[in-house]
């Protein structure tokens, strides 16, 4: 029958072709149709011969077309046929489709969607047909019956779709339909239904299935909806995120019939959409540019939806190669900046941290997408690695005008700036640890920004290129042509970069010899450099290798006293060099830098600063370095056993034209010798064995006591020299003006030095000897005469260089050994010795002075002067002794007992107070990992606990109750007793000491508890004392809960207090805090209030900034939201209705004219602005959605009209009134025209006009709030203006009793002077009447 047909469809006139098919039965046609199509023959003619015999003009040619098509789609879903001849099928059917009447495609149409809802289709390729049909049912002008009703086809292709995408689709057929779609003409609303569709069958597909989906989804968003497509996305891998997170967190999940899905296959498809994201954007630039929008946008309302690691790392992919990289970055910087700024605002306020539980930080989201990254997302790397540099540069440590770079590496970094900067390198850090091919793309740029940034700080490159090495030494050594590059330019780069650079790069001089041979040269060429940087950045570099290149058989790090710092990476050199080879070299080194010795100052000491480290690092070389020491040592010392002075100052300092300088920093080369002879006394000499050459050994001896011998003898020489023979004495000059006062001033410094050096040393070996304790006495009057000398000389000059105290020559860890001593040594057979040093109260002044300029140092600068000053950890341990020390002989002998009104200077007590204040401050800024082990190194009575359960809280509040016993000491001690500075300092160490308690704690209550009763029952007079206790009370409030509360307690004090505006009226004497008072009232008490009101005012501010954005977010879990909006509203209304009040009894009081008055007129302004903008908030809710005004908020604007506005106008006259008054004070000056008071006229003036500035923008703040007041009532139908009164008219006004008073007053005067003589009257009658005269014209 096929062939039958085929051959009548080859005749030109149809007719027979007909009457063939009408006689098939209607089963026949689609078995002979299968038949043909399974044989593989001429399928496509057999249809285009049913076609051309089945016109679409006849009722029966339609049917059987239709019937042709109803059973082509299933035999081409079925897969028994090859898939060319089903292409060729569906391109048969699609071209005679469209000559279909209206009615067949709408069945047609039906039978397709019948199809996809019973999910029998397979491999999808009927869809093709299907868009067709579609396409031209929508263009079909014919009436189609739909239902009961008739729809025409643009209609009916709308409901089909409807029907379509409400029904369920079979997971395997949603790639296709998403095809399908983008080839079928859709409006904005029916492509909005079938990309939702689309993006809700994500969750029931295999993973793998959905990048291509994506591609598809994609491609179909070039038709619009880009943001419904990119949102659905994003918000679908962070879901996967999440759920991936919880399963590690709780690792058996209690919903088993959760398949989990394997972490690497999830970021392989995450990474492959990415890919297919950013390759749609560089086609379509509308699609990157609606991804920024979206973003922005969504991050106003929640930043955890809208920066999670998926978006992140898409944004950075796309930053790559495109022209929106800045557009991303300035929104990336600028997200974590704020997220950062959200962070440190909501941990500074409890009544935030209630309502918003969960803080997002964006932090961890990036350094997630760095770890994601491992899993083969290349092409986000760069973008990271962009982004990381970025952040670095445009939050880099900023250098102040023309004074050193403020470095704070060594801090914990507070502001959100740092933090920012220390991401970057965090991202940085990580990017470099996890991928190996942008390694040394990485390296390349740290280093160029090391040189080309010299100018400004590079500290936080330095530390990242220093972690860098750490955590992959070797790769340097590929890249060690770039590094060798870098030491070429080392001579023009700053000293700090210099060490930095050499002691983060220091692991591969180790490793890589060429690198090494390389900086010799270059440190060679620079010792003889005219640049004096240079020379200093050779000496830096020599000293550098020669601590790290250790000669065979000197002790390791193990036996000296210091373990290698963190920064450097310990290697086993023997095994790359031979030992003759490396002390062959090292000797070769210090050959080069005792040519050094005969250089600057400013040289020679970093070498004496240097020598000791070398040592304890590399022992074999101590013989050599004590010879030049010792050779060094003997130009300048006296061997003359009678000779006084025993050093030849003269020979240190050098003078050129008129100036004078320092050459030889004698004390110094002092200091070096005598921790050099300490540690080789005390380490060499125990450690060498019967093994070592004799000869050795006697030469080591031979300078052993060629050094015992030359201390010994200064010392005694020392003690026995008058200041006559320095020629220093009290009247020697010691202007810095002068040539003779500068000399005298080195010289003065240097003897200071050299006292300090040998009491070290004296006190070191004296073993607790009486007599060489007496020397360490002689020895500090010497000290002590000079420095009182200076003093007083400074004193006179009140010049700043001189008022600085010359930094102590003595260590850290002598300072706490000395302390140690003088205080806490209870041993029997030590006390006649010690009772020689106790015996000098300045002495003991002097050690604990010493104390506090070593821990400032440490404070500013992270390390200190001496050896172990770069250690942190023997830093630490030092300060743990001073600390005992101090706090033992603070709380043991309170300031009262101490004599000190004889004696100038501060009393010990007071110093160890300053000290204590000094110590927590450090160890919270440096030391915080370690603030634990610190707590429980000063509670001596638990010695043994482990250290794994320290309760910080506990231990803290230990300590801080001892300083609440000496406050309230103070508090309660007679007035000539009180010490005002000690109150001070003991108000600060407990308000530092307080950051160390848990804000949940029961202690933490107590102290707050504790603080409002002192500040309540005492009656301070003192202003800064005031101060400080009304600033800790705050500061511990605000982590408590609110202190709206305590403010209105306070604001309410501070109106009895001063009385009121009207002074009538009698204010009630409700006293909550005895703290204010007549003196403290105002400016003190008043400005804080104000302060920590405008601290509340921000608060408020930023929660209706988080308000508004939340108000304008309309995702799914709404109910959730205005749960969150409620408590926000109620939390802000609450706030202002209580500072409502604050305001109230702040307006009515009686403030005096200046800094009061002038911060509440900005403050009320301030006050007004956020009431509108709250106000604004409601009018946008009532805009979006019909909310109904909340019954609290028409309480507070009642409040803000009863309560605020009406005093405020009066407050507004009271203050013009003030100010008139002083005004007539400045015109009753003018009338008395004395010359030398004219600028006092002006300056009253200028005063007046200031704080009259504010009045202005207070009223328009009023004006404003009660526009939209009235805006807000007619948008919610409730008249909230009842409550509001009439506000005065400011433009023109008439007091009408003072008018009246006024005319009074001048009637009287003009009835005295009337004159009796009627001509004058009348003659000023007419003058009255005529005209006035014409002006000349003026000549030009």
């Amino acid at each position: 029958m096929a062939q039958r047909i085929l051959s009548l469809a080859a005749e030109e006139g149809p007719e027979r072709l007909q009457e063939a098919l009408q006689s098939l039965a209607e089963g026949e046609l689609g078995d002979m149709v299968t038949r043909q199509a399974l044989k593989g023959r001429e399928t496509a003619a057999l249809l285009r011969g049913i076609f051309k015999g089945s016109p679409c003009s006849q009722r029966s040619g339609v049917l059987r077309r239709l019937q042709v098509y109803k059973h082509c789609v299933p035999l081409v879903e079925s897969g028994d046929l090859h898939l060319g001849k089903v292409s060729e099928i569906i391109g048969l059917l699609m071209l005679e489709a469209r000559q279909l009447p209206g009615h067949a495609l709408a069945e047609l149409a039906s039978l397709f969607v019948d199809v996809i809802k019973g999910g029998s289709l397979t491999n999808g390729k009927s869809l093709e047909l299907f868009s067709t049909v579609l396409t031209a049912l929508a263009s079909s002008k014919e009436n189609l019956a739909y239902g009961k009703g008739e729809l025409n086809g643009e209609e009916f292709k709308k409901q089909l779709i409807n029907t379509l995408c409400s029904s369920k689709w079979d997971p395997r057929c949603v790639i296709h339909l998403a095809n399908m779609f983008r080839d079928i003409p859709l409006s904005g609303e029916e492509l909005q239904f079938v990309v939702e569709k689309v993006l809700r069958m994500f969750s029931k597909l295999d993973l793998q299935e959905i990048p291509p989906l994506v591609y598809q989804l994609l491609l179909l968003s070039a038709k619009g909806s880009k943001k419904t497509v990119l949102e659905g996305i994003i918000s679908f891998f962070n879901q996967l995120d999440k759920r991936q997170k919880e399963e590690q967190r709780v690792p058996q999940s209690v919903d088993l019939e959760v398949a989990t899905v394997p972490l690497d296959q999830l970021r392989h498809v995450e990474g492959t959409v990415i890919l297919h994201i950013v390759s749609v954007i560089n086609l379509d630039q509308d699609l990157g540019e609606e991804l920024i929008r979206h973003l922005k946008t969504e991050q106003q309302k929640n930043p955890g939806r809208a920066l999670c690691p998926f978006s992140v790392a898409l944004l950075l992919s796309v930053a790559v190669k495109h022209r929106l990289q800045e557009q991303i970055f300035d929104f990336l910087k600028t997200s974590i900046t704020r997220s950062c700024k959200d962070l440190q605002f909501l941990q500074a306020s409890k009544f935030l941290q209630d309502l918003f539980p969960q803080q997002y930080d964006i932090t961890a989201v990036i350094l997630e997408v760095v770890k994601n990254s491992a899993f083969g997302w290349d092409h986000v790397t760069q973008g990271l690695v962009d982004l990381g540099f970025s952040l670095m540069e445009s939050y880099e440590p900023k250098k102040p005008f023309g004074g050193k770079a403020a470095d704070n590496s060594y801090g914990l970094s507070k502001m959100p700036a740092q933090q920012a900067c220390r991401l970057g390198a965090s991202i940085l850090l990580e990017t470099f640890k996890v991928h190996e091919p942008i390694r040394s793309d990485i390296l390349e740029q740290v280093l160029n920004r090391v040189l080309t940034k010299a100018a400004s700080p590079v500290s936080h490159f330095i530390d990242l290129l220093s972690n860098i090495v750490v955590s992959a030494p070797l790769v340097l050594q590929t890249s060690s042509s770039k590094v060798t590059e870098t030491f070429d330019n080392l001579s023009f780069l700053p000293i700090d970069t210099v060490q930095g650079l050499l002691r983060a790069v220091q692991p591969l001089l180790k490793v890589s010899m060429s690198v090494r041979d390389s900086l010799i040269l270059v440190l060679q060429k620079a010792i003889f450099s005219r640049q004096l940087d240079a020379r200093k950045a050779a000496v830096a570099g020599f000293l550098l290798l020669l601590r790290n290149f250790k000669v065979l058989g000197s002790l390791s790090s193990s036996q000296c006293s210091q373990a290698i710092g963190a920064t450097q990476v310990q290697a086993d050199v023997h095994a790359c060099y031979n030992s003759a080879a490396n002390e062959a070299f090292c000797l070769e080194i210090l050959g080069s830098l005792r040519r050094c010795l005969s250089q600057q100052a400013d040289v020679r000491l970093m070498l004496y600063e240097g020598f000791y480290d070398v040592l304890r690092r590399n022992s074999q070389l101590a013989s050599s370095i004590m010879e030049t020491l010792l050779s060094q040592i003997k130009q300048y010392y006296l061997p003359q056993q009678d000779l006084l002075p025993p050093l030849k100052l003269e020979g240190c300092i050098m003078a050129q034209g008129d100036q004078i300088f320092l050459q030889e920093p004698l004390a110094h080369l002092l200091c070096c010798i005598q921790h050099c002879l300490a540690w080789y006394k005390s380490t060499v000499r125990l450690c060498q064995g019967a093994e070592d050459d004799e000869e050795e050994e006697e030469e080591g001896v031979g300078f052993e006591q060629n050094f015992e011998e030359m201390l010994e003898s200064v010392t005694r020489r020392m003690i026995k020299s008058e200041l006559e023979d320095f020629e220093l004495d009290k009247s020697a000059d010691f202007s810095l003006s002068s040539g003779v006062g500068v000399k005298n001033n080195i010289y003065a410094i240097q003897v200071m030095g050299i006292c300090e050096v040998l009491i070290e040393y004296n006190f070191n070996i004296g073993n607790f000897s009486k007599n060489k304790f007496e020397d360490v006495l002689g020895l500090f009057t010497c000290y002590n005469k000079l420095s009182e000398i200076l003093r007083e000389k400074a004193g006179k000059n009140k010049s700043a260089l001189s008022n600085k105290t010359a930094r102590s020559f003595l260590s850290m860890g002598f300072v706490s050994t000395l302390l140690t001593a003088l205080f806490r040594d209870n041993a029997q057979s030590h006390e006649e010795s010690l009772a020689v040093l106790r015996s000098s109260t300045e002495f003991l002044r002097y050690a604990v002075s010493v104390a506090l300029q070593k821990v400032q140092q440490l404070e500013e600068t992270g390390q200190t002067d001496g050896p172990d000053g770069q250690n942190p950890e023997k830093m630490f341990q030092n300060l743990c002794k001073i600390t005992q020390v101090l706090l033992w002989r603070y709380t043991s002998i309170p300031t009262v007992v101490e004599e000190s009104g004889k004696k100038k200077g501060k009393s010990i007590s007071l110093l160890c107070l300053e000290g204590l204040l000094r110590i927590f401050n450090t160890v919270q800024q440096l030391y915080s990992a370690k603030i634990p082990q610190f707590l429980q190194a000063l509670d001596i009575t638990d010695g043994d606990a482990e250290e794994t359960d320290i309760n910080v809280t506990e231990k803290a509040a230990f300590q801080i109750r001892q300083f609440q016993r000496s406050l309230v000491n103070q508090l309660s001690s007679a007035e000539d007793d009180f010490n005002a500075k000690e109150t001070q300092s003991l108000i600060t160490v407990l308000s530092t000491l307080s950051k160390l308690l848990d804000p949940a704690s029961q202690q933490f209550l107590q102290f707050l508890t504790w603080t409002v009763k002192v500040c309540k029952e005492n009656a301070l007079e003192d202003i800064s004392c005031c101060k400080g206790l009304l600033s800790l009370l705050f500061s511990v409030h605000v982590l408590y809960k609110s202190p709206v509360g305590l403010l209105r307690e306070l604001a309410q004090d501070i109106h009895a207090c001063l009385g009121d505006i009207d002074q009538d009226i009698e204010v009630e004497g409700r006293c909550h805090f005895a703290i204010v008072n007549a003196k403290t009232a105002a400016p003190t008490v008043c400005l804080l209030v104000l302060g920590q009101v405008d601290k509340v005012l921000e608060e408020v501010d930023w929660l209706i900034k988080k308000l508004t954005s939340l108000g304008s977010d309309t995702s799914e879990d709404s109910s959730q939201a205005s749960n969150q909006n409620q408590a926000l509203e109620k939390g802000v209304i609450l706030q202002l209705g209580t500072l409502l009040t604050v305001y109230h009894e702040l307006v009515q009081t009686a403030l005096p004219a200046g800094s009061c008055v002038d911060t509440l007129l900005r403050s009320l302004s301030k006050t007004y602005a956020i009431l509108t903008s709250l106000i604004k908030h409601y009018i946008q809710a009532c805009r979006s959605s019909s909310t109904t005004i909340p019954g609290r908020l028409e309480k507070l604007v009642k409040l803000s009209g009863s309560h605020l506005t009406p005093q405020c106008y009066s407050f507004i006259t009271y203050v013009q009134n003030i100010h008139s008054e002083s005004l007539g004070f400045v015109e009753e000056k003018k009338k008395k025209k004395k010359e030398d008071e004219a600028a006092a006229v002006s300056t009253v003036m200028a005063k007046v006009l200031r704080e009259t500035k504010p009045i202005p923008n207070l009223i328009f703040a009023i004006e404003q709030y009660e526009k939209f007041l009235i805006h807000l009532s007619k948008k919610s139908k409730v008249n909230l203006m009842q409550y509001m009164k009439l506000s005065t008219s400011r433009d023109f006004r008439i007091n009408a009793s003072v008018l009246d008073s006024a005319l009074q007053e001048q009637n009287s005067e003009d009835a005295e002077n009337e004159p009796h003589n009627d001509q004058s009257s009348t003659a000023e009658q007419t003058d009255e009447n005529q005209e006035p005269k014409k002006k000349r014209q003026r000549k030009k």
